[in-house]
């Protein structure tokens, strides 16, 4: 049986790796960029605000 600090010991080092893979995958990711959206409403994202404005008629979700 190991003993508790020999369980610690391994603990950080599992979690050192963990860290030190994430970071690795992190770094090779590209960057996501939203698509842009085609014939969408012009100004402030309407739906952020809880209802849709088209032609000055407002419509609520």
């Amino acid at each position: 049986m190991a003993s508790k600090a020999e369980i610690e010991r391994r603990i950080r080092e599992a979690g050192a790796r963990a860290s030190a893979e994430a970071e690795a995958r992190r770094a090779r990711q590209k960057p996501m960029t939203p698509p842009r959206e085609i014939n969408g409403p012009k100004g402030p994202e309407p739906t952020r605000y809880g209802d849709w404005e088209k032609k000055g008629i407002a419509s609520d979700f």
